[in-house]
C-alpha cells in the first residue's frame, strides 16, 4: 500500500498504466490511488488531455449481483468505462459501468454518471444530467473570469489574495 502510494505521487500516469488502465495520451490526475479504479482497471480508458479529481471512482460492475448468486450463480454485469479527450471529471464524481462520456465534457463535482454523456457537455447531479453545452459554460466562466489563469501558481495566489483583499504573512 505504501509502494502503491509513492508510485502515485511519483508519476501517476504510469502508476495507473502499472495497473492496466488505459490512457490514449496524457491524463493529470489530482490525487491517485489504486482503489478509484475497481477491480477491472483494464476496462477503463482515458483520453488525452483528460483531468481526473480527487476522489473520482470508476467502477465497472455492478457488486449487487454477489447475493443474488444463490439463486443464479451465471449471473454477472461487468462494463466498460471510456472518457473521452479533454474532459474534466469533478471531485468525488462516480462512474458507473458500461458509461461513455464524450470529448471535451466537463463533469460537476459529486456527480453520479450512470448513462453516457455526449460530446462538449457539461453534466452534473445524482444522477447526471446534461445542464449545458461546454461552449456555453466557457462563455459564463469568460464573463467572470479574473484573468489570472496563466499565472504560475504562487504568483496566482497573490493575485487572488490581492483581488479579494486577504492580508496574510
Amino acid at each position: 500500500m505504501a509502494r502503491d502510494r509513492w508510485a502515485g505521487a511519483r508519476d501517476p500516469e504510469a502508476f495507473a498504466r502499472s495497473i492496466g488502465v488505459n490512457l490514449a495520451g496524457r491524463v493529470k490526475f489530482y490525487g491517485i490511488s489504486r482503489w478509484m479504479f475497481g477491480s477491472e482497471p483494464w476496462l477503463i480508458t482515458l483520453g488525452d488531455g483528460v483531468c481526473v479529481a480527487a476522489g473520482v471512482q470508476f467502477v465497472t460492475h455492478d457488486g449487487g449481483v454477489l447475493n443474488l448468486r444463490k439463486e443464479y450463480p451465471d449471473l454477472e454485469w461487468t462494463a466498460p468505462i471510456v472518457v473521452g479527450d479533454d474532459t474534466f471529471l469533478g471531485i468525488r464524481s462516480l462512474i458507473l459501468p458500461g458509461v461513455t462520456i464524450g470529448r471535451r465534457c466537463v463533469i460537476g463535482a459529486g456527480s453520479i454518471v450512470g448513462r453516457d454523456i455526449p460530446d462538449n457537455t457539461v453534466a452534473a447531479g445524482v444522477p447526471a444530467r446534461p445542464i449545458r453545452t461546454t461552449d456555453e459554460y466557457v462563455a459564463r466562466l469568460q464573463a467572470k473570469s479574473l484573468g489570472i489563469g496563466h499565472l504560475p501558481a504562487q504568483a496566482k495566489a497573490e493575485a487572488i489574495k490581492r483581488i479579494y483583499g486577504i492580508t496574510t504573512p
